[in-house]
């Protein structure tokens, strides 16, 4: 396998190429999260994001309590044009822990009161508007720090990783299942990096924006663990109403 090719895409391509090859067949249960993690020796977000690809692909699925499950044993044809960026979820916010940890850093020896002032009202905006806009406002507190390190590359680069969470599907696909569990934490985040800001503390700064993205990636595990159960529990849910209007008639 080419060494460029990403290393998510290498854990699905094995297990893709394990399936069509009739090592595991439809309805068979795949080993666990940990075993595979194991077997292919990468971290949790890594094999996580291999897994969901093939969720995408239909050829897997996740059941809560049972296992992850062969649906699928041929891989359709993805176009091109999503294959050119298929940069996952996990992926870019490493990338942004490295790139914002240190345009913190950098942003707090010149930021100015105007910039400050601007990060207050998007942190407003965060806590205020629905979820959606609230993302919105949430990447313009990340591009404010970055305008204000004064480097036009760091700037490029940040706004950059921020451009591929929606040119590719797969990070689509991770961040959609992380909406509607909540925004307070990730407020309360920003507060801290606003704070070291203020304060002209770079080590400060550096600390709270890598510690914030930190979480993120925990969040994101989080999120795409009880995505399952949240589906198991609205299926019970619905079973238990069928059930109620049978006894009621």
């Amino acid at each position: 396998m080419a060494d460029n090719v990403k290393l998510y895409r290498r854990i699905a391509d094995s297990l893709a190429e394990a399936i069509e090859a009739g090592e595991y067949r439809l309805g068979d249960r795949l080993p666990t999260e940990r075993e595979l993690a194991e077997q292919f020796g990468v971290s949790r977000p890594t094999l996580r994001e291999a897994l969901i690809a093939l969720e995408m692909l239909g050829m897997i699925e996740a059941r809560h309590g049972l296992g992850i499950y062969v649906t699928g044993n041929v891989r359709p044809v993805v176009p091109s044009s999503e294959v050119d960026v298929d940069v996952g979820a996990f992926e870019l916010i490493e990338a942004r822990r490295l790139f914002e940890g240190e345009a913190a850093a950098l942003a707090a020896t010149s930021i100015d009161e105007a910039q400050l002032a601007q990060l207050e009202a998007a942190m407003v905006r965060m806590h205020e508007e629905e979820e959606i806009a609230g993302e919105e406002a949430d990447r313009e507190f990340h591009m404010i720090i970055a305008r204000a390190t004064g480097n036009g590359a760091i700037i490029a680069t940040i706004e950059t990783l921020w451009d591929w969470r929606n040119r590719s599907p797969l990070a689509r696909n991770i961040l959609a299942r992380a909406r509607g569990m909540g925004l307070e934490p990730r407020i309360n985040e920003h507060r801290r990096v606003f704070e070291a800001l203020q304060a002209r503390d770079p080590a400060a700064a550096r600390q709270a924006m890598r510690d914030h993205l930190e979480r993120v990636i925990e969040h994101l595990l989080h999120a795409t663990e009880t995505e399952a159960v949240q589906r198991a529990r609205e299926e019970t849910s619905a079973r238990r109403d069928a059930l109620a209007k049978r006894v009621s008639i």
